[in-house]
């Protein structure tokens, strides 16, 4: 497995773990998580993955992804 693809299937992981609080909840909880717990080449990689289409990612790893990239913009 290609490391983006670790980083996909982490997230995904993530985000199914928490989607019981609803997709907008499990979005931002999922933001959370990565921003605190992920070293900042990981989030580069997911960043520059969602950039090039985000494939493979669910839902809401997506939005939480995009919601980690509004962040870092800010």
């Amino acid at each position: 497995m290609s490391p983006t693809a670790k980083l996909v299937y982490m997230a995904n992981q993530i985000a199914r773990n928490l989607e019981v609080a609803g997709p907008g909840d499990a979005a931002r909880q999922t933001a959370a998580h990565i921003v605190a717990f992920w070293d900042p080449r990981m989030k580069d990689m997911i960043l520059r993955h969602l950039d090039a289409g985000g494939e493979g990612l669910s839902d809401i790893a997506r939005a939480a992804i995009a919601e980690v990239r509004a962040g870092a913009d800010a």
